[in-house]
């Protein structure tokens, strides 16, 4: 047949365009859409061996070549698979609208940013054309296994191409690029250099199943040195864990992760059925020192084929898991579909959710079988973890079952929910908690002496997420988070030695007068005085209400912009103290009260002291106090 010179459609030409001005950053990704495509033209050729044995087609050493013409300036990818016909490439490659140009140049207009536009490389069958980035001129020659013709197309991607039939074409299908100057300015490397070359390789397409080698250039008069091989065909998540070491896992880790160490844990998955995919996961044993700042990069990388298509994607893990590292490798995504579209595709929800609930049952499995390892891992990932009570409602159940927290009950052993509310005493329907910036200040803090009186356990939640998290959860099987520092303590039903009602209304009635005048008197900061039962030896303390908002979580939400207004809290007296016994006898025998408002105001901010917090006036506070201890000599 004749060479045919045919156009190219309006769209396609656009898209041609975009093409040849280079509207991607990331122009590497050129060889790793053809290296993807004779990949998968080798899979194609060899399933069609097995599916017809009179095809004629050699399939002994399926391979992919790269070779280099540093003095012609060309690269060309050779693949020995399932080629073409005259008519697929015409179908297939000059007739690009048939893909969905229409629907990639709006997508492509509606990238907010180069990432973005990256992405849709590949999504509509557009990968062949990545070609353009790079390349002047493109020439494709290809022959389909068991036909005796070839066929040539070529474009300078001006709008017409041309198809031309040839008879020396080998089987397969080789892309000859005319490569344009290098231009480091806007990311057009040399690609006839061999390091380049190796790189791109190296990091797109390691883990293919074919060897893609690199051709060096025939000598003259000399021996042509053998190809050398660019990737290591190890896809270990395709691999039976049996014929897999430690060391080779703790080498990819360190390969996907950047770490020098080695991980805690490593994780399979494989899912197979009318979505297959396989995952590899590791959990790190050290948190990074940038995990919770918001320009961690998380995500795992995605793979397509075992041609990787996103360095980080965030879509295949929830945010609280975002120290996890590891690569996902799907066999039914399309090539390179963009990060929003990721966000959306039910395939992609459905791997989140299998491998969320993979990693939290390996970590659940780890804190059974192996207390050491997971002792380690909560002290390093728990916060990030606790996050997932708030943002996972789906997963709080198994998140709580692998939660561990630091309790009164030992100093160095964390317990479980579960383990507490075994533990819990009679009576006791609430678990308890408070929460601080350290355990120190917890156990020193005055709300925790009833508790610590009567020997019952209280949660030490140090972390700033507890501070949202238990609100969110509210009970455990059944049993309500209660703060022994808000609200009432609740513990007469826990306590054997309570005082009797009689007493209780004795001691209401004897102390009514001055609770009701130091809540006039210190209106403007609290909303009650009234009398304690969570203190055994301190004379005050604060509380806040069941249902206001901590200091801490005021002081948090200010830190995020969030306008919070102020609340007024809850000081509590304790009856048997002396300061507070005499404070009374001095009220009830004082016609003149007035000297009694600044003890009052002392006694407040004595409170607001013994739980970490400042007093509203420091200055004032200081000299009050300067005064009392001058007259004291």
């Amino acid at each position: 047949m004749p060479t045919e010179t045919l156009e190219f459609q309006v769209e396609a030409r656009q898209l041609l365009q975009l093409m040849i001005h280079s509207v991607y950053s990331n122009k590497d990704v050129f060889l790793r859409e053809l290296v993807s495509n004779a990949s998968d033209a080798l899979d194609k050729l060899r399933l069609a061996a097995l599916r017809d044995d009179s095809l004629e087609a050699d399939t002994s050493d399926l391979h992919i070549d790269i070779e280099i013409d540093e003095d012609a300036r060309t690269l060309t990818v050779r693949d020995n698979g399932i080629g073409m016909s005259y008519d697929e490439v015409g179908k297939l490659i000059g007739t690009i609208a048939n893909s969905g140009t229409a629907a990639f140049l709006k997508e492509l207009k509606e990238a907010q940013d180069a990432a973005g536009a990256e992405g849709l490389i590949g999504q509509f069958g557009v990968g062949f054309y990545s070609g353009f980035m790079v390349a002047d001129e493109m020439t494709l020659v290809t022959r389909r296994a068991g036909e005796s013709g070839g066929t040539r197309w070529s474009s300078r991607g001006e709008g017409t191409y041309t198809l031309e039939t040839v008879a020396d074409a080998p089987q397969g299908t080789a892309v000859t690029l005319h490569l344009k100057p290098a231009d480091p300015e806007n990311n057009l490397h040399d690609y006839t250099s061999a390091w380049k070359i190796r790189e791109i390789v190296k990091r797109y397409s390691d883990f293919i199943t074919w060897p893609v080698r690199l051709v060096p250039k025939p000598g003259d008069g000399e021996d042509t040195p053998e190809p050398e091989t660019l990737n290591s065909m190890k896809a270990l998540w395709a691999r039976p864990r049996e014929e897999v070491s430690d060391d080779e896992y703790h080498v990819l880790y360190k390969h996907v992760s950047h770490d020098w160490r080695d991980p805690l844990e490593t994780v399979r998955l494989q899912a197979e059925g009318t979505f297959e995919y396989q995952a590899l996961l590791f959990l790190p044993e050290h948190a990074p020192a940038d995990l919770f700042t918001r320009d961690f990069r998380r995500g795992l990388q995605l793979y397509v084929k075992r041609v990787l298509i996103m360095d980080d994607c965030e879509a295949l893990l929830p945010p609280y898991l975002r120290f996890v590292k590891g690569v996902v490798d799907a066999q039914d995504l399309s090539l390179n579909v963009s990060r929003e579209i990721l966000q959306q595709d039910r395939h992609i929800r459905m791997i989140q959710r299998r491998l969320t609930k993979k990693v939290l049952s390996s970590v659940k499995e780890m804190r059974a079988k192996d207390p050491d390892k997971y002792a380690v891992f909560w002290r390093e990932f728990g916060a990030v973890l606790k996050e997932g009570l708030l943002s996972d409602p789906d997963n709080r159940d198994a998140l709580l079952a692998v939660a561990s927290f630091a309790s009164t009950r030992s100093e160095d052993e964390p317990t479980t929910l579960q383990s507490y509310v075994e533990r819990m005493k009679d009576g006791q329907d609430d678990i308890y908690y408070m929460t601080g910036e350290s355990r120190q200040s917890i156990e020193n803090s005055p709300h925790m002496e009833a508790f610590q009186a009567r020997g019952i356990e209280v949660l030490l939640l140090t972390d700033p997420v507890d501070e949202v998290w238990v609100d969110a959860v509210g009970e455990f099987e059944g049993k309500r988070l209660r703060s022994v520092a808000k609200g009432e303590t609740g513990l007469d039903a826990v306590s054997d030695d309570q005082a009797d009602d009689g007493e209780k209304e004795k001691r209401a009635e004897e102390y009514a007068g001055l609770l009701g005048w130091m809540k006039e008197q210190l209106a403007e900061d609290l909303k009650d005085v009234r009398l304690s039962t969570r203190l055994t030896v301190s004379p005050a303390c604060v509380v806040s209400d069941t249902h206001d908002l901590t200091p801490a979580l005021e002081n948090m939400y200010r830190a995020m912009g969030q306008e919070v207004p102020t609340t007024k809290r809850i000081l509590e007296l304790n009856p048997g103290h002396p300061l507070v016994r005499n404070l009374n006898k001095a009220y009830q025998e004082r016609e003149d009260r007035s000297g009694l408002v600044e003890t009052a105001a002392l006694l407040r901010d004595l409170a607001v002291l013994a739980e970490g917090g400042q007093p509203k006036e420091p200055a004032r506070f200081v000299k009050a106090v300067a005064e009392r201890l001058e007259r004291t000599l």
